[in-house]
């Protein structure tokens, strides 16, 4: 019994021991488990912070590139408007120049009119009193009979000699006026067949380039992950890639029409591939770059022989090239050049002149061009510095620096030059007016019409050649309006310049509107 007992109570005892070490490993591994856990969420709190420290030097890392590149593209921008200012202003003073210019020349014509009118008056008053003064000294004669008949015949030859030097002097203002005519029918006919005889095709540009998209999407390609494409697009062509809302179709815009036109094949070549990122781009323009330098000499060297000139220096022929890709007014610059040493050859043959020499005239009366948007000055002299530099002849100088009356001719290819570049840029179709000119006219037509008191609105319709004003019928009445439509008619013809006529008319419509309920 007593066995049985101790067995009984040596399993209790047992029991219970194993039950409080059991206890006790069981809090112990959950104390281990709570101290892990709080080490594995510090250890993630710990990498939280770092990340979020990471990030946060990323972004200000991205912020401060960003500024860079904004300040950058700014002070380019800025760059660019300020040379734009000084290019207009450098114009502005030249045509403030020409204006003096032609003032001058009309007071000095008024000046010579008005001084033909006094002597052709004070010749007039001489020939009366002349002719009175033969009639008294014939009196006399007849009443003096003493003399004898050969002191009389000598009297009147004397008499006589003097009429014909007035009538000899007559004669020769006569020969001179028919002179001056002829010369001028002469010139006409001479500039009639220079025209006809030169047959150049008319090529009107624009300023502006558009590439053809295959799909909208192409647009998406083209910007890149945030921009990074077109960025290094503008960036190695130095042109405004401009993506708008026309369909299938991005437009390049560039003063310098040579990167305008890298860009352009550039950008055709890259929709092509269809590989477009900055490191491909960055190749393609810089293979386009040299492939377009090498068309610039080609074309050069294509236009000496149209026009059969030899020996010029090379450097002249590649800038001669790069009028394929300037324009003036719309007018295609080495199309110009062609046809105006075409001109120019032309009427030096018909003036027994130097037909090749005027030729070579005419090929660089605007050479200026091809580099006047780098070098400050106007083109003409621009262009007889380079024709100085590269060795041309001085007639050549001398011809392109006053094909713009800057200079006083020297030499009769100079006037030749001014006339023949004349001719080409007013021949029709040459020159073509800009979209955005045209739209500036028509709203400053609008803009001179609402100036007045009374108009309610305005239109200016039929391409510019009509504008319509409509007034409050409360503040202009029926009479004012004929006054209203000739202040108007006078304010356009102070403040604008333009061709043809344009039309005013003034509408005043009065509404009496009742509504039944």
């Amino acid at each position: 019994m007593w066995y049985v007992i101790s067995t009984i109570f040596v399993c209790i005892v047992s029991l219970y021991t194993g039950y409080i070490l059991r206890k006790e490993i069981a809090e112990k591994r959950i104390k281990s488990a709570e101290i892990k856990a709080k080490e594995i969420i510090e250890e993630a709190n710990r990498q939280i912070e770092n990340r979020r420290r990471e990030l946060e030097i990323e972004t200000k890392e991205e912020f401060l590139r960003l500024r860079q590149e904004f300040e950058q593209q700014t002070k380019e921008r800025r760059q660019e408007l300020a040379e734009l200012e000084k290019r207009l202003t450098v114009k502005e003073e030249n045509l403030e120049r020409r204006l003096e210019i032609i003032e001058r020349k009309e007071k000095e014509a008024e000046t010579r009119l008005e001084g033909v009118a006094r002597q052709e008056e004070s010749i007039k008053n001489k020939e009366n009193q002349l002719i009175q003064l033969i009639n008294e000294e014939k009196e006399r004669l007849q009443k003096i009979s003493s003399l004898s008949p050969e002191e009389a015949k000598k009297i009147l030859l004397m008499r006589l000699n003097e009429e014909l030097n007035v009538e000899k002097a007559a004669l020769i203002k006569k020969m001179e006026e028919e002179l001056f005519q002829q010369a001028d029918k002469k010139a006409k006919e001479i500039i009639s067949l220079a025209i006809q005889r030169c047959a150049v095709e008319h090529t009107v540009e624009s300023t502006i380039s558009v590439v053809n998209l295959p799909n909208e999407e192409m647009k998406g390609r083209i910007i890149g992950r945030e921009g990074r494409n077109i960025r290094a697009l503008e960036m190695a062509t130095g042109v405004d890639v401009i993506i708008d809302d026309t369909p299938e179709a991005v437009t390049l815009s560039a003063f310098d029409p040579v990167r305008r036109e890298i860009a352009r094949i550039s950008l055709e070549r890259l929709i092509t591939d269809g590989r477009i990122h900055p490191a491909r781009i960055e190749e393609i323009v810089e293979k386009t770059t040299k492939e377009l330098e090498e068309q610039i000499k080609e074309e050069g060297e294509r236009t000496l022989v149209e026009v059969g000139i030899t020996g010029l220096h090379p450097e002249l022929i590649r800038l001669l090239g790069r009028l394929k890709y300037r324009t003036s007014f719309g007018q295609n610059a080495l199309q110009h050049a062609k046809e105006v040493a075409y001109l120019l050859g032309i009427m030096a043959s018909e003036l027994n002149l130097d037909w090749r020499l005027a030729r070579r005239i005419g090929l660089l009366h605007d050479i200026g061009k091809a580099v006047d948007h780098q070098i400050e000055g106007t083109h003409a002299k621009i262009g007889a510095e380079l024709a100085r530099k590269f060795g041309e002849l001085p007639e050549v100088i001398y011809a392109i620096e006053a094909h713009h009356e800057e200079e006083p001719f020297k030499n009769i290819y100079g006037v030749l030059a001014c006339a023949a570049d004349a001719i080409s840029a007013s021949r029709p179709g040459a020159r073509k007016e800009t979209l955005e000119t045209f739209i500036k006219r028509l709203e400053k037509l609008e803009t001179i019409a609402n100036l007045f008191k009374g108009v309610e609105k305005s239109y200016a319709i039929q391409a510019g050649r009509e504008i319509r004003v409509i007034v409050q019928p409360d503040k202009i009445s029926d009479a004012e309006m004929v006054n209203l439509a000739r202040e108007i008619k006078k304010k356009i013809e102070e403040d604008m310049e333009y061709s043809g006529q344009i039309k005013v008319t003034v509408i005043r419509e009065t509404r009496v509107i009742e509504y039944a309920k």
